[in-house]
């Protein structure tokens, strides 16, 4: 079976609109071909390239046409090419733990890999690099709830905040996130030492 007829039968494996990496077909043949079968395959519509190394199987509306891939999908990827992980900034992490109304305009996704700008379509992304322990639980809701405690900030975080937090969070990631009292500064664990006070004393 020739690296084409390889690469496609792989390419047909992920589910349409989910974007991934020419890496995870490298095993179809040497680098050169498999680069000239993804080249021929997004020629040719089977494939599209949202970005640089990443590509999709297109997936379509009846009304809409070609939806486009989802940007922190697309950052994961390509954060994932240097060993990296993504988290959703601490902006948008307080958005959706109600502490902001705010819709962040452009896409911002935190990474301890390499910050850089890519675009799709219209739409600009920034993948903007931060100390590793601000990642910490990443991929859970406890993640996102870290993320938006270091986005509020010393001033901010009081023991009402990690009370609003632990009514949005079901017990076990209150429970995820308490454990991860290794990577917060010192601030952030006064307040949930004050939280769990007030806690014992009602």
């Amino acid at each position: 079976m020739g690296t084409m007829e390889m690469v496609r039968n792989r390419v047909a494996q992920f589910p349409a609109g989910k974007p991934f990496s020419i890496k995870e077909c490298m095993q179809c043949g040497k680098r050169a071909a498999v680069d000239q079968a993804f080249a021929r395959l997004v020629r040719t519509g089977l494939l599209s390239r949202p970005a640089r190394g990443v590509y999709v199987r297109p997936k379509t509306h009846p009304l809409a046409g070609e939806l486009p891939p989802d940007p922190f999908e697309v950052a994961g990827v390509i954060a994932g090419q240097y060993g990296g992980i993504v988290q959703v900034h601490g902006a948008e992490a307080a958005r959706r733990l109600g502490f902001s109304t705010q819709v962040p305009v452009r896409p911002i996704f935190q990474t301890n890999g390499p910050g850089r700008r890519f675009r799709i379509g219209q739409m600009e992304i920034t993948l903007r690099h931060v100390s590793p322990r601000k990642l910490a639980l990443t991929g859970s809701m406890a993640g996102v709830a870290l993320a938006a405690l270091w986005h509020l900030g010393r001033e901010r975080v009081t023991p009402g905040t990690i009370e609003q937090v632990r009514k949005r969070l079901v017990p076990a990631e209150f429970e995820k996130l308490r454990s991860a009292a290794g990577v917060m500064p010192g601030w952030m664990l006064d307040a949930f030492a004050a939280h769990e006070g007030k806690l014992t004393d009602e």
